[in-house]
């Protein structure tokens, strides 16, 4: 049987996540937390360093609830991408409205490296999207693609 393929997202679809994901979200604002890519399969995000996001001021360190925060919300980006592209009936807009209910049930984050660096490349890729509950799993690296922290996360959709 040959695999379903993958959909395609139209542009005022990636627009609107993007600015739920990058200005209607406060905390992503905030921390900086910026979209690169999307697809059904994966999605995409930077962090670049500031002052106000370390945590160790001797090693100047990212502070790790700023990692915890960020793959939190790469899984749920992933999350709404899946959504979306179940949903490829329907108008963007509607689509969009999918979004309401979604919220953190349960997040693991194995910090493996200390984060340094100027700037830091997010990932995550849903595991399960089912009809009440969704997992995920992320990925956070420095800028040269080294492994410093990852994490599982299961969250309500509906």
């Amino acid at each position: 049987m040959k695999p379903s393929p993958t959909p395609t997202f139209e542009p005022e679809f990636i627009a609107a996540l993007r600015g739920l994901f990058e200005e209607r979200i406060a905390f992503n604002r905030v921390i900086g937390l910026r979209i690169g890519s999307v697809s059904a399969e994966r999605v995409e995000g930077r962090l670049e360093m500031r002052p106000e996001l370390i945590g160790h001021y001797a090693y100047q360190r990212l502070h790790g609830g700023v990692i915890s925060a960020a793959l939190d919300a790469m899984a749920g980006l992933a999350i709404m991408a899946a959504i979306g592209a179940r949903h490829m009936d329907e108008a963007p807009a509607q689509r969009m409205h999918r979004f309401g209910k979604l919220g953190t049930i349960d997040l693991r984050v194995d910090y493996l490296r200390p984060a340094t660096g100027e700037r830091f490349e997010l990932g995550s890729e849903v595991l399960r999207l089912g009809s009440r509950v969704a997992s995920a799993r992320m990925s956070f690296c420095d800028a040269a693609g080294q492994l410093l922290a990852t994490g599982a996360a299961a969250y309500i959709v509906s």
